[in-house]
């Protein structure tokens, strides 16, 4: 029986880690066995940072948020709260793009707050 050297799933194997490794610095785009450790550490980050991208920008919609009421005399948990009162339902997401792009709109939202909170 002839022996079975698997040079074409090696080779497809190596090439599937290179092409992940490319962009990668030094050996590590270049060198096999290096580059299967960046690749399964690239991948780890890759799924934590998809969960923690959420997180972030829950964050930065909060701080425009924030900011937003801050010039109207108004904290964020007071507009938040007061929002809740005046039975308003918009995500974050919606009131940080409001803060930033529509100021107006914003403003009287803030009002709707205010009024709901006295």
């Amino acid at each position: 029986m002839s022996r079975v050297k698997n040079a074409k799933t090696n080779h497809a194997r190596h090439k599937k880690i290179l092409d992940l490794a490319k962009g990668f610095r030094g050996r590590n785009s270049t060198c096999y066995r290096v580059a299967i450790e960046k690749v399964e550490k690239s991948l780890q980050y890759a799924y934590r940072d998809r969960r923690n991208k959420k997180r972030d920008f829950r964050a930065l919609w909060i701080q425009r948020i924030n900011a937003g009421a801050r010039l109207h005399g108004l904290t964020y948990s007071r507009f938040i709260d007061g929002l809740n009162k005046a039975g308003i339902e918009l995500d974050r997401k919606i009131l940080a793009d409001l803060a930033v792009r529509e100021p107006e709109v914003f403003a009287t939202l803030v009002k709707q707050a205010q009024d709901a909170l006295k």
